[in-house]
C-alpha cells in the first residue's frame, strides 16, 4: 500500500502547478506550494504513508466537522438545524449573497462560513477561551494526538484579515441567528481554523466517522452513531464547497477540505483518508489533493455509490 501512495502522489504532483496557495490570509501564502502528502488509516489499525505527509498544515474549514459533531452534541439535531440548514450552494464558501436573499433566518449548511460561524455559536462555554479549548481538546481526543495546538502566526493573520467572515458574523446577529457577541464566536472560529496538524491526524478524524463515531484504535466512543451519519451525508453534499457535486461524482465519498490544503476523506465501513497540497483551484480545493482522491477512489473502489 506504501507504494500505491508513494506512486499515487508522484503521478499527481504535477497538478500543484495548475493551482495556487492561498493569500488571501497571509500566513497561508508561505507553503510550500509544490507539497502533496497522503495517509490512510484503516479500521484494523493499519497505518499507510505516501509524500509530505508529515507536513503540518492548518486545518481551516475542515474544523467546521468538529464544531459541528460538538454542537451537535450539546444541542442535538433540531436545535442546530433551527440555526443552520443541510443545503448545498452554488456560490462560494465565503459568500454572503445566501444571507441577504435567499434565507436570511439561517446558513445555507454548516460546511459553508457562514453557517460554520453559526454553529460555533452554539457550543457551550462563559467565554471565548472556554468554548475554543472544548474545541481543541476534543480535536486531540479524535485525532489521538495530545499535542494538536494553534499556529499562532496563522491565527493572528485570520483575526486581521478576516472582514469577511465579520460581515457574515454581524450579519447573521442582526437577523438573531448569532445570539452572542459576534466578535467573542469570531475568536473561536479564527482559532479552530488555525489548528494545526498532519495528513495522519486529519486522516484519523476520517477513520473516526468511517468508523460510525467509534475510536479505531481504543473502541471508545466519542459521537453517536446518528451524529457520524449526519456528519458525513453533509459531507457528502457540501464539504468541498460549489465542487460538492463534482467531487460526489469523480471520487463518490465523504470529504471535507480547507483552504490551507488539506483534505479528510471517512470511507464508510473501512479507512480514513488525509491528504495535503496547498495549492488549491479556483474554488478553494487542493488541486493536487483531489485528483489523489480520484486515483485512490478508482485504484481502491473507494467510491460509496
Amino acid at each position: 500500500m506504501n507504494k500505491l501512495l508513494e506512486a499515487v502522489i508522484e503521478n499527481n504532483r504535477r497538478w500543484t502547478k495548475d493551482g495556487k496557495v492561498a493569500t488571501y490570509i497571509p500566513e497561508l501564502g508561505k507553503a510550500d506550494q509544490d507539497a502533496a502528502g497522503v495517509c490512510i488509516i484503516t479500521l484494523d489499525g493499519e497505518e499507510y504513508n505516501g509524500g509530505d505527509y508529515k507536513t503540518k498544515f492548518t486545518i481551516q474549514s475542515i474544523s467546521k466537522i468538529i464544531t459541528l459533531m460538538l454542537a451537535l452534541l450539546e444541542n442535538g439535531r433540531d436545535r442546530v438545524f433551527s440555526k443552520v440548514g443541510v443545503e448545498p450552494t452554488a456560490d462560494a464558501f465565503n459568500s454572503i449573497i445566501n444571507l441577504e436573499t435567499k434565507n436570511p433566518q439561517r446558513p445555507l449548511n454548516p460546511m459553508i462560513n457562514a453557517g460554520a460561524i453559526a454553529t460555533v455559536s452554539l457550543i457551550e462555554g462563559e467565554t471565548s477561551e472556554v468554548i475554543f479549548n472544548r474545541i481543541l481538546n476534543f480535536t486531540r481526543k479524535i485525532t489521538g494526538n495530545p499535542d494538536i495546538n494553534i499556529n499562532e502566526d496563522v491565527y493572528q493573520s485570520e483575526k486581521k484579515t478576516g472582514d469577511r467572515n465579520r460581515a457574515l458574523a454581524y450579519f447573521m446577529r442582526s437577523t438573531g441567528v448569532i445570539e452572542q457577541d459576534a466578535e467573542e464566536v469570531l475568536d473561536v472560529y479564527f482559532k479552530q481554523c488555525s489548528i494545526e496538524a498532519t495528513c495522519r491526524d486529519i486522516a484519523r478524524i476520517g477513520a473516526m466517522l468511517s468508523n460510525d463515531g467509534v475510536l479505531p484504535w481504543s473502541g471508545e466512543r466519542v459521537v453517536p452513531r446518528n451524529i457520524a451519519r449526519i456528519v458525513k451525508t453533509i459531507m457528502v453534499t457540501c464539504g468541498l464547497y460549489d465542487a460538492s457535486g463534482q467531487f460526489a461524482v469523480e471520487v463518490g465519498v465523504p470529504a471535507k477540505s480547507g483552504v490551507g490544503g488539506g483534505i479528510v476523506a471517512a470511507i464508510p465501513g473501512r479507512m480514513g483518508i488525509g491528504v495535503y497540497g496547498p495549492a488549491l483551484d479556483a474554488r478553494g480545493n487542493s488541486i493536487a489533493g483531489i485528483r489523489i482522491l480520484e486515483e485512490l477512489s478508482r485504484e481502491l473502489d473507494l467510491n460509496i455509490f
